[in-house]
């Protein structure tokens, strides 16, 4: 018997958004997760992915919000430095919001629920690096304040990790992450092709 997930227990939506009903956030497409310490395997498919994504987003007219973790001068996410920019293939067009962060959850001390609120969807589309990251814990932020979260797989990444002892590859990792967004948080979708 298929294990059943707390979304399906309580009987919460399993409906992906529409993407032109919804609000797509960006997270943390930096350049610092292309090459060096925290580079991803399958970044730039993912990024592919993303950049596909945010190409239809912009034809349909939905909502559109970048988010990057500002760690500060001199660190990974020297939003000032090259390691800390959004890649180009992702980069915001005018009058696109960029919100900062300091925390894994976007939503946390920053203006972004004011700005998905003011879009008016209750849906978001979650994408980025690094999917055990950043993805997990706004798709988190956005299901406690009572959005709809829909994940998109193939447009995130991860990196392998450690734990008591053994090595987890990045594969293993992407999957835990959206296994986590899935049992409760979100919808997880394979690619943007199931968001209508």
């Amino acid at each position: 018997m298929a294990t059943k997930t707390l979304r399906e227990l309580t009987g919460l939506d399993e409906t992906p958004a529409k993407l032109a009903e919804s609000t797509l956030i960006l997270v943390d497409y930096q350049n610092t997760y292309t090459r060096g310490e925290l580079e991803l395997e399958g970044w730039r498919a993912a990024l592919d992915a993303a950049a596909e994504l945010l190409a239809r987003a912009r034809e349909v007219g939905a909502e559109v919000i970048h988010v990057v973790h500002d760690g500060g001068e001199g660190s990974l996410y020297d939003v000032e430095a090259w390691t800390g920019g959004i890649h180009p293939d992702v980069a915001p067009t005018e009058g696109e919001r960029v919100v900062r962060k300091k925390a894994p959850d976007a939503f946390v001390g920053t203006d972004l629920g004011d700005h998905v609120d003011a879009a008016g969807h209750q849906d978001i589309v979650v994408i980025g690096f690094m999917t055990h990251m950043c993805v997990t814990f706004t798709a988190q932020g956005a299901f406690l304040r009572g959005n709809r979260p829909t994940v998109v797989a193939n447009a995130c990444a991860s990196r392998g990790l450690p734990v008591l002892g053994a090595e987890l590859g990045a594969d293993q990792v992407h999957s835990s992450g959206l296994a986590v967004i899935r049992d409760l948080y979100g919808v997880v979708v394979a690619s943007g092709d199931s968001l209508g």
